[in-house]
Order: C-alpha cells, then sequence, then structure tokens
C-alpha cells in the first residue's frame, strides 16, 4: 500500500518558481516513493535518475551547463534520487537551477551532512529544503478511532512504511533497517569500518529517551571521550536517527541551562536497537516511549505545516520541570506529556510567573490526536 504524504502537496506548491527542492529522510522512509508519484503528474515531462548508478553518477559529475542541458533534455520535472553519491552535487544543481530556468530538480539525499552541506553555498537562495519522517499516524489513517486502537503498537513497532504495511514481519524488518541501513551513512562519511562504537552509544541513548543526557557519562559507558560522543551524536542527528532538545533558560538563575534530551525519529528503530519488542502491559518504558512519540508525531506535523517553532524542555535545579515547549511568536506554549489519561498534573507555580504570556496543556492518550493535527 503506498500512504499519500502530507508533504507532497506542499512540495507541488513549489515546483517552477526558479528553486531547486531538497528532500532529506532516512533510507526506507519512502523518499524514492514520493518523488516517484510526483513524476507521475508529468508522463510526458518527467525524469528519473537513480545516483546509485555509476553512469547517473558520471553524467552529472564536475560538467559544464551545455553538457548538463545535453544530458538532462527539455524535461520539464527532473529527479536526482540519492544525490549526495555526486561530487560536487550543489555546483551541478546550481547551473541547472541557472541555464535551465523552466526545469524543475527535485534532489533527494539519505544523510543531510552529505547533500545539505553540500548544496547550501551553491543554491544559497536557490533551494527549498524539505524533510520526510516515518509515517505519521494521520497519514496513515484519519479514522482517530483507528489511531487510537493501533497506539501500543506504534509505540512499539513505530511508523517505517514496510513496518506499517506488513506486521507479521515487523521485528524482521526493524531490525534489518537498524543494522544495514539506518547509520550507514554515518560511518561512511567518517570513515568507520566497523559499528560498535555506534552501536553502543545508540543503546545507551535508546535507554535514555526523555531523560536529561550527560555527554560525561555517555564517554565512560561507551568507553570514549566526550569530543568523540559530541562528533557521533551529531553524525547520529544528521543521519536522522535522533534528534535532541535543549533545555529553556531565560529568566531564572534556577532553570537547568547545559543539559540536553535526546529522541528517535522512530520508536521501532529505537526498540530494534535494544532489542526489545515487548508488549506495553510488561515494559517499565512506557512514559518514556510515549513522550518521544507523542514529541516525534509534533515534529512531523509541523513540518507539513511547514513551521519552525523553537524546541525546549524545562526544568529548575529544585525540579520544577515541563516535558516540551514550543516557542512561536514570541509565546512560550508547554505541554505536560503524560501516559495515563488519569494521572493529575498541575501547572507549576513558578512557570507562570516566570513566562506570564505563556500557555501549558496536559497530553495524554485521550487528547493526543488534536496535538497532531
Amino acid at each position: 500500500m503506498i500512504y499519500k504524504r502530507g508533504i507532497e502537496a506542499e512540495i507541488e506548491k513549489r515546483l517552477f518558481k526558479g528553486k531547486a527542492i531538497a528532500l532529506y529522510g532516512p533510507r526506507r522512509v519512502g523518499k524514492t516513493t514520493l518523488v516517484k508519484d510526483l513524476l507521475q503528474k508529468y508522463p510526458q515531462d518527467g525524469r528519473y535518475l537513480n545516483c546509485d548508478e555509476p553512469d547517473v553518477r558520471q553524467a552529472l559529475t564536475e560538467k559544464t551547463s551545455s553538457e548538463l542541458i545535453n544530458y538532462l533534455g527539455n524535461h520539464k520535472l527532473v529527479v536526482i534520487d540519492e544525490a549526495q553519491r555526486v561530487k560536487n552535487i550543489g555546483l551541478t544543481l546550481k547551473l541547472v537551477t541557472d541555464n535551465m530556468p523552466d526545469m524543475q530538480i527535485v534532489a533527494t539525499g539519505s544523510s543531510s551532512f552529505d547533500l545539505s552541506n553540500k548544496i547550501k553555498e551553491p543554491l544559497t537562495g536557490r533551494v527549498c529544503e524539505f524533510q520526510l519522517y516515518p509515517l505519521s499516524q494521520l497519514e496513515i489513517t484519519e479514522n482517530e478511532t483507528e489511531i487510537k486502537r493501533l497506539l501500543e503498537s506504534r509505540l512499539i513497532y513505530g511508523t517505517y512504511p514496510e513496518v506499517v504495511t506488513n506486521q507479521e514481519i515487523a521485528r524482521e524488518t526493524l531490525q534489518n533497517i537498524y543494522r544495514n541501513y539506518l547509520y550507514k551513512d554515518a560511518l561512511e562519511f567518517q570513515g568507520l569500518k566497523s559499528p560498535e562504537m555506534v552501536e553502543k552509544l545508540l543503546t545507551a541513548l535508546a535507554l535514555q529517551i526523555g531523560q536529561e543526557v550527560s555527554y560525561t557519562e555517555l564517554a565512560n559507558l561507551v568507553g570514549i571521550d566526550q569530543k568523540t560522543v559530541t562528533t557521533y551524536i551529531r553524525l547520529l542527528e544528521l543521519a536522522f536517527v535522533i534528534f535532541r532538545i535543549s533545555p529553556l533558560s531565560r529568566n531564572l538563575r534556577k532553570e537547568i541551562s547545559k543539559s540536553r534530551k535526546i529522541y528517535f525519529y522512530d520508536l521501532g528503530v529505537r526498540n530494534a536497537v535494544i532489542n526489545n519488542f515487548n508488549p506495553i502491559n510488561m515494559r517499565s518504558d512506557t512514559g518514556q516511549l510515549w513522550e518521544n512519540f507523542v514529541i516525534v508525531e509534533r515534529a512531523k506535523r509541523n513540518e507539513i505545516l511547514r513551521i519552525s517553532p523553537n524546541r525546549y524542555f524545562w526544568r529548575t535545579w529544585d525540579k520544577q520541570e515541563i516535558d516540551y515547549v514550543e516557542e512561536e511568536g514570541g509565546i512560550m506554549n508547554a505541554f505536560e506529556i503524560k501516559w495515563n489519561e488519569k494521572v493529575k498534573v498541575k501547572k507549576p507555580k513558578i512557570w507562570t510567573e516566570t513566562y506570564p504570556n505563556s500557555t501549558w496543556k496536559k497530553i495524554d492518550k485521550e487528547n493526543f490526536i488534536d496535538f497532531i493535527k
């Protein structure tokens, strides 16, 4: 089954506006499916180029504008898949964008450290960037009853497209994605031949989702120095495995200012890392899974809506805390995330005193759908 992706309509709105389009996302998340769906709307004027093919890479590498015009022809929409494999791809895309104004280029990449770094300087002001996540709940179905019915399964197996479409082999699929695809780009980029260190670090991070992470403690756990931990966490972010959220610290000396929380883009992958696919009633990490789930679903929603609020968590030294905060338009919107809808929580008094114009809301499994719409 092919799912309609929410950002596809947003990409279509930006076609033929004089800018290249870059689509980032992890391997196996559906980038190729999305761009081929776009191409179907231009059956006579579209062309698909896969940069895994050596001849395609050669044809796009260090060519003059005349050579590129001859190779690309007069197609209206050209997709360059896995574009990060082309040396100096940014310059190639700049030449196409500048010399073929009637042609729309869509470039995809599974590692933003490769593609993003290669195109940003040459294509300054000439590129529109999108990120494709694993499927959101509302991309799978808009039936709210069905979303809630399958909620526990999503917390365990995540929402990679091939996992959602074939639950019977979900564990095997996730282990394959984790072992063979997920951080492959990070290893190649750094020139590592052995994944053991990355696997140890990922395991440590997987066990600490929703908690404040100490790079010093991680370094001791993994057996590497803190600088290396920082480097590899950044690489894992750029490979779309994890993402960080920093603490909010504006007005109080009491506010924590130097820690961070780390979440996984997909919970199925997270559970594959620690090899734990036990059902919710047999787990001790349900609250952590739920917090990760809610925050990443919100991120998917924000990407579809093309909004980029600042994201934080908030805690004071005397342990007053809020799980998740978005800042947009100068307003702080705070959210306390609880799996059990019957648990009562109160807004911290010091939060209201410090940020009097802020909002605060509890998000639980009964009302979360409005939060991710």
